[in-house]
């Protein structure tokens, strides 16, 4: 089994991170420490600089999802079956351009999502994939949070990928409650937590 440091690194390269000219600060859930160069720093600077300019403030949380998830919700998720039933559907935080991209199967997609209402108002969708797993990305409608459908969505979108994908990530913000509360309901393992730390 992995450690949560191995996957921390793991997810930053699923997720691109560290963009040049930064670093990322990873601490596991035991609270070990440690930090990732990216390209273009001076050549004198050390993971120990980095772990120096960790911001202060509790870091985005990391978890891993590990299928199956058991969970049940009493509502019909879609996904690429239904892309002509959600064409029509566009949130507003879509452009047309990324709405048509996603439900062609190319960026984004996967993809899972709710609709009620003649509106699609959650969506589980896949930002970062490479061959070392992917990072699941999720929204839901303000009027519609707190109803279990950010969960079912990512449980949907979880059975879409493990067959074929070797780690499925699941990432937020600090100060996303929220999202945070999906993670703990669907029992995600907590990997620890993530700083960005620009340097140029």
């Amino acid at each position: 089994m992995r450690s949560d440091g191995e996957l921390l690194r793991l997810e930053s390269d699923v997720l691109g991170i560290p963009e040049d000219g930064e670093a990322v600060v990873a601490q596991t859930s035991d609270g070990h420490t440690f930090a990732v160069l990216g390209a273009g720093l001076d050549p004198g600077f050390t993971e120990a600089d980095a772990l120096r300019l960790r911001p202060g403030g509790d870091g985005d949380p990391s978890y891993l999802v590990v299928p199956p998830l058991r969970h049940e919700f009493p509502v019909e998720v879609l996904d690429h079956r239904h892309a002509e039933r959600v064409r029509g559907l566009r949130p507003g935080n879509w452009t047309a351009e990324e709405w048509a991209e996603l439900l062609d199967g190319g960026a984004g997609a996967p993809w899972t999502m709710v609709v009620e209402d003649g509106q699609v108002v959650s969506i589980c969708h896949t930002p970062r994939r490479t061959a070392a797993g992917a990072e699941a990305g999720t929204w839901t409608a303000p009027g519609h949070r707190g109803r279990g459908h950010a969960a079912a969505t990512t449980v949907a979108w979880a059975r879409i990928l493990a067959p074929d994908c070797p780690l499925l990530f699941y990432s937020t913000s600090a100060d996303n409650r929220s999202s945070q509360r999906v993670a703990e309901r669907l029992g995600l393992r907590p990997l620890g937590r993530l700083w960005r730390v620009p340097l140029t």
